[in-house]
């Protein structure tokens, strides 16, 4: 691979064959590591990688005012994770502080709990424990479990579980009486069997533990959240699954996370403080797009049943308190619900005439919101916080009456809980409405979405941050003292600005950048072959007819596994139509079946020494692991550029635009770049891989942008084929 250049790298590598100071021991724990581990060696790149974070974050300014962050490109097989593991362990031991591995992916997760940190273990001298870190959601409430499990409110739980579905694809047409009955049985009888496994102990409670996997209608209703929590004021708060499994976190020196939880965490006293933990983070390509989820907010105006719902809920609870209550709530849903309908109507005026299938998104440019819709909206935003308001006291008193009277703490504590997930929705409305009329620089980008579900319209207004490297430096970085970001894939384009940029560390100071190498010669074990197609790519009918010509032939070469890789999902539905059945009967396509299966079958397939080709998208390109005969060719349609659609990319660019810059050329182009380096390293994994790159978009060396994305990948021999020369135009014709 090319060497990044980044002002960062400039300025804090250690010169080559220069001794790295280091603190602590860190990187003779990571050197007893890997001596003591059977069938470990030691590899250069790895032992570098030890090396930076042994001194960046072992260093005296690190324990001093200073801030320490390591951002490392290690390319695949280098082995990272025993390199972090062993260097931050040791820091974190001697320092008394704890480290938290936050990843992207509950693969690298299960890897981390059940593989490196137990090898760790055996050979570091200290010893340590390790936990593994969830959400609240993957754990049952046992209070809600043991009221529905009796049958109590699981006729509400119908109703909101109805209207959820109203807004999913497949919903078809409401319960009828006698199916909802029917329901309400059966998850009665699910209900109690998992209560009856957690008061035994054959269950702790954790959803991942379950037998089956139960669907979200199931799951969502017993789901602990911090909205219908109401903590030590809980009677069976001694018990509660999620409250033991966080305590379990503060009794042990290192705890596996994941980035979303990481940042909605922040503030919330779940993983140690930011500023008193070392931490890493693995898959951090990631962090950029969790932290414009974790931000950003949305509202339905289609699905409102929940408003009908919560006046009888604060009643009951203020019943329960006997106390009448200050406000009307009634007529404030009812006011609410009445003008978020008004603005379903407005918006399906507004949108009627723009918004289609294809395209079921209509944003508002420059985060301006069309003036007819400005005013309803503080209207909801004001009525809504009011309740906001009431429900909050509401709830603080049940907390503080049932700390006051023990007795009626089981009472309290089910309507605290029956007011969390209505709450929810609330909040909802709340964040959302405040996001849409808020004037910022940058603007948020703001749009309304228009489905259909069972013959019914959904809408939906979202709101979301245009730049995440401003979130990420706001919420994680500046109260962070000590930091390790890593992944396969950090450069684009041969340099580590573009990511800098994303996660919001380009200009600050006491970052440090390194690219670690990967051990595999590229230019030996493979072969990136680009083929000179006669259509653009960006003539979507005519490209994919000679795609399709060229990748049955290709197809037909394999021989062992293959994956290829599509940038849509109608590309790909176009091409398996147009499969011969004799290829057709050899692809596994994402989304057929489980990636689990999918996978299990390829497997089989190749063991069996047949061919078998994965079809996939995006989520394909990145973390399959699949070594030797299971990839030996790898078949990109398209460059993986973001799709033109994206409001929160539409919205950027066009802000960027205004500022008199190049989006394409400083957004677009270095994101497509990261985004195929990834693709790319699906194909060796490992030092006796042999792999076969064919890109199908000649603009990859056709181009100046394309030049600057092939700067950036493995050094692949690379073979130019022009053999399109030999497909007639009435042929690319007959194959569409």
């Amino acid at each position: 691979m090319n060497s990044p250049n980044s002002l960062q790298e400039t300025l804090s590598e250690p010169q080559a064959g220069c001794e790295v100071p280091t603190d602590h021991g860190a990187l003779q724990a990571f050197d007893l590591a890997i001596a003591r581990t059977e069938g470990f060696r030691v590899r250069p790149g790895q032992r570098e990688m030890a090396a930076q974070i042994a001194r960046h974050l072992g260093s005296s300014d690190a324990l001093g005012a200073g801030k320490q962050i390591a951002v490392i490109q290690a390319g695949t097989g280098v082995g990272k994770s025993a390199a972090y593991l062993s260097t931050a362990i040791a820091l974190a031991l001697v320092q008394k502080k704890r480290l938290v591995v936050s990843t992207a992916t509950v693969a690298l997760q299960e890897q981390l709990m059940s593989k490196d940190l137990p090898a760790m273990a055996k050979v570091l001298d200290t010893p340590f424990e390790y936990a593994l870190a969830k959400g609240r959601a993957r754990y049952a409430c046992k209070l809600k479990l043991q009221q529905l499990a009796a049958g109590a409110g699981l006729a509400e739980e119908d109703l909101l579980d109805e209207e959820d579905r109203s807004e999913r694809p497949g919903h078809t047409q409401p319960f009828s009486t006698e199916q909802r009955d029917a329901r309400q049985l059966s998850r009665a009888k699910l209900y109690a069997n998992w209560r009856d496994r957690l008061d035994s102990g054959v269950w702790d409670g954790d959803k991942d533990q379950l037998p089956e996997q139960p669907e979200g209608a199931e799951w969502l209703p017993i789901a602990a959240d911090r909205h219908g929590c109401a903590g030590r004021h809980c009677p069976v708060f001694r018990s509660c699954v999620y409250f033991q499994a966080r305590s379990r976190l503060t009794q042990v020196q290192v705890i596996v996370a994941n980035h979303d939880l990481v940042l909605a965490s922040i503030g919330r006293n779940a993983l140690p403080e930011l500023d008193k933990a070392i931490w890493v983070f693995d898959e951090a390509h990631h962090l950029p797009g969790v932290a414009l989820e974790q931000f950003s907010a949305s509202m339905s105006l289609t699905a409102l049943r929940w408003l009908d719902q919560l006046p009888k809920a604060m009643q009951d609870a203020a019943d329960a308190l006997a106390w009448p209550g200050t406000q009307d709530t009634s007529v404030m849903c009812a006011q609410i619900k009445a003008v978020l309908s008004d603005l379903a109507r407005l918006c399906m005026d507004i949108g009627a005439s723009r918004v289609t299938a294809a395209e079921p998104v209509l944003r508002f440019a420059h985060g301006v919101i069309p003036p007819a819709l400005q005013e309803p909206l503080q209207q909801v935003q004001v009525q809504a916080d009011a309740l906001s308001a009431g429900l909050e006291d509401l709830a603080q008193r049940l907390k503080e009456r049932a700390k006051d009277e023990p007795s009626s703490a089981q009472k309290l504590a089910v309507q605290y809980a029956r007011l969390g997930r209505l709450a929810s929705r609330l909040d909802a409305v709340t964040r959302t409405t405040a996001m849409l009329l808020a004037e910022s620089a940058p603007p948020a980008a703001k749009w309304l979405s228009i489905g259909q579900a069972g013959g019914l319209v959904t809408l939906r207004l979202h709101a979301s941050p245009l730049l995440p490297g401003d979130l990420l430096h706001q919420h994680l970085w500046q109260p962070m003292r000590q930091a390790v970001l890593t992944s396969a894939s950090l450069t684009s384009c041969a340099t580590f600005d573009y990511f800098l940029e994303e996660v919001g560390l380009l200009r600050s100071v006491g970052v440090a950048t390194l690219s670690v190498h990967s051990p595999f010669d590229y230019a030996q074990q493979g072969t990136l072959e680009v083929v000179h197609t006669r259509a653009d790519p960006k003539q979507v009918t005519a490209y994919t007819a000679e795609l399709m010509l060229l990748m049955r032939q290709d197809l037909r070469q394999i021989r062992s596994g293959a994956l290829v890789l599509f940038t849509s999902r109608q590309q790909m539905a176009t091409v398996v139509a147009e499969l011969p059945s004799d290829l057709r009967g050899l692809v596994l396509i994402q989304g057929q079946q489980s990636r689990a299966r999918l996978l299990q079958i390829h497997q089989e397939r190749v063991a069996a020494g047949q061919p078998s080709i994965l079809f996939g998208l995006q989520s394909f390109g990145e973390g399959l692991d699949l070594p030797g005969a299971l990839c030996e060719t790898l078949l990109i349609s398209k460059l993986p550029f973001a799709s033109p659609s994206d409001p929160v990319w539409q919205a950027r660019a066009e802000w960027m635009q205004r500022q008199g810059r190049d989006p394409f050329s400083e957004l677009v182009v270095p994101a497509t770049g990261l985004r195929l380096l990834q693709w790319t390293g699906r194909a060796i994994r490992s030092e006796n891989d042999r792999a076969r790159v064919i890109c199908y978009d000649k603009r990859l060396v056709s181009t100046a942008f394309g030049r600057r994305m092939l700067s950036g990948l493995p050094n692949y021999a690379l073979v130019k084929r022009s053999d399109v020369a030999c497909v007639a135009p009435t042929d690319i014709q007959e194959g569409a």
